[in-house]
């Protein structure tokens, strides 16, 4: 798109004021769903706490209300807890009326495929089988595996997960390092015994965007338009977010993500930044819960959310720089979303939240006039002088406390 061309997206009420350079790409690609896997992938994190399963519940439905469509609950076959807690998780399901279907995971063995097979009936709910096996050069040289034994595993779990009546997603492990000949010969078996979806996955974080689009692309033509592709990636090269964009827009139609991107190693795709990036993609989910979402994971597991965070950091909607102040508070003036948006992505309350300006060494007299109103006080002269002359000799931002001491000093001087 040149600078010339018309501009394809206006964001209201600020019609007329985005120039949008992207050139419209973000709508592009298939609508998709989102499974989130931050109660099997996230809790590989080495450096979570382990939640209770009535904190796990609490998650499902704050995924439920930031409009997740799916949850994988982990693979009941590890422990009695694993199994006890997928049990618990899906009668919750039910009982509140949520609206996320459960998916469970299992290596392409008997035994895992059994443990999610007895969860639904115990349940009595319909649960979806996601079954792995490494497909990769590097794995199966590892373990002594060879394509029949691949072919072999993959035909006999979804056959046992089939005749139980299980939806069945076939996942490829590393298949971003996988030989072409070895995935197609696996998603055509998968496709051939019942499998509706494959799960193409990053395992390493191996992938960058352009090869994301070579592997997302491949898989559909040898799978064809009737079965669903999931992206799983992981951020090992900081590239998990583009990959999964990418991913959509070469023909993913479901997407893997973690709250606050926690995960094996260093993490996978962050959930509430892809929820980001698809509700300024035109997508209907609310932002406005993914707060409380990510409060949630970061209490119970123990992962505290940076400042620096987009959308639910700290410093997301917050300034103390002078020229940006100043900006805003002649925004201020003129219109609420014009002050949102002239240094921000969005406006705060849509996610809950408010534009807050603060005072500190990078600070001006905006800054200090906007807190002084704030907090019912009328700028002075000796005001501005006294609080810009502190806040430069700060080496920090400065809090309310120590603000209204400098007030106090000055106006008990006068």
């Amino acid at each position: 798109m040149s600078p010339d061309s018309p501009d394809p997206k206006r964001t209201s009420p600020g019609e007329g004021l985005v120039f949008d350079w992207n050139g419209g790409e973000d709508s592009a690609g298939p609508q998709v769903s989102l499974l989130d896997e931050t109660l099997r992938d996230g809790l590989q994190s080495p450096s979570v706490r382990y939640p209770s399963v009535e904190q796990k519940i609490v998650a499902l439905e704050r995924m439920s209300a930031a409009g997740i469509e799916f949850a994988n609950l982990g693979l009941p076959s590890t422990s009695a807890r694993a199994s006890q807690d997928a049990l618990e998780m899906c009668r919750a399901i039910a009982r509140l009326k949520l609206a996320i279907r459960p998916v469970c995971a299992g290596r392409t063995v008997a035994g895992d495929v059994a443990a999610i097979i007895e969860l639904s009936e115990r349940s009595g709910i319909a649960i979806e089988a996601s079954l792995f096996i490494g497909s990769s050069d590097l794995r199966t040289a590892a373990e002594g595996w060879d394509l029949p034994l691949l072919l072999r595993r993959t035909q006999d779990a979804i056959d046992q997960a089939r005749a139980a009546g299980l939806a069945v997603t076939f996942v490829s492990e590393d298949t971003t390092r996988s030989q072409p000949d070895t995935l197609r010969a696996l998603f055509s078996k998968a496709i051939e015994r019942g499998a509706t979806r494959i799960c193409v996955c990053d395992t390493v974080g191996f992938a960058t965007p352009s090869g994301v689009t070579a592997l997302v692309r491949f898989a559909r033509e040898v799978v064809g338009q009737d079965v669903g592709i999931d992206w799983h990636g992981h951020d090992d090269r900081g590239l998990a977010l583009a990959n999964a964009l990418v991913a959509r827009r070469a023909g993913a139609d479901r997407l893997h993500a973690t709250a606050l991107g926690i995960g094996e190693r260093v993490g996978n795709t962050a959930m509430e930044l892809l929820l980001l990036n698809l509700w300024l993609a035109g997508a209907t989910r609310p932002l406005t819960p993914v707060a409380a979402y990510c409060a949630h994971f970061a209490d119970v597991l123990g992962v505290p959310i940076p400042d620096h965070h987009p959308l639910v950091g700290r410093n997301a909607f917050r300034t103390a720089t002078g020229v940006h102040a100043a900006a805003i508070v002649k925004a201020q003036g003129k219109d609420a979303w014009l002050a949102d948006h002239v240094y921000g992505l969005l406006s705060p309350s849509q996610i809950g939240a408010a534009l807050a300006i603060d005072v500190g060494q990078m600070s001006g007299s905006s800054n200090v006039q906007h807190w002084l109103r704030r907090h019912g006080f009328e700028p002075s002269e000796p005001l501005l002088k006294a609080l810009l002359e502190r806040a430069k000799g700060a080496e920090r931002v400065l809090t309310d406390e120590e603000l209204l001491s400098v007030v106090e000093r000055v106006r008990g001087s006068l």
